[in-house]
């Protein structure tokens, strides 16, 4: 049982996953970052300060935080934004780097037993 779990772990796509995983949670720390002091710092000075995380209704003795909600909501699709504007540069990147250059078109050459009957046949109208 060992021995196949070890196998199991070894196998490339795991390790590909485990990757992925742990480069994805520090890329979601950057841009959760980008969002949370850089730019929802300027939209509140935009809109005049407005946070919605202080928000919420009281019914007898619970509290209802919607602020909250809409805070994740905003902050939600900021990150997406920003994720949709990453990702579509990045294929714009990829796209001019795989572009395949426009190589002129060469004639086609032809084989040296064709030319040589050529010259002979027209040797042969010469004479």
């Amino acid at each position: 049982m060992l021995k196949e779990f070890r196998e199991f772990i070894m196998r490339g796509n795991v390790l590909d996953l485990a990757v992925a995983v742990v480069i994805g949670a520090v890329f979601i720390a950057i841009i959760n970052s980008l969002v949370g002091d850089i730019i929802m710092p300027i939209i509140g000075v935009l809109i005049g300060g407005l946070d919605f995380s202080g928000l919420s209704i009281t019914m007898g003795s619970a509290v209802i935080g919607y602020g909250k909600f809409l805070q994740a909501v905003v902050n939600f699709l900021l990150v997406g934004f920003i994720m949709f504007l990453i990702i579509k540069s990045i294929n714009r990147l990829e796209r001019s780097l795989k572009k395949p250059k426009e190589e002129t078109p060469l004639a086609p050459v032809t084989p040296e037993d064709i030319v040589l009957l050529r010259e002979i046949r027209d040797l042969l109208k010469q004479r």
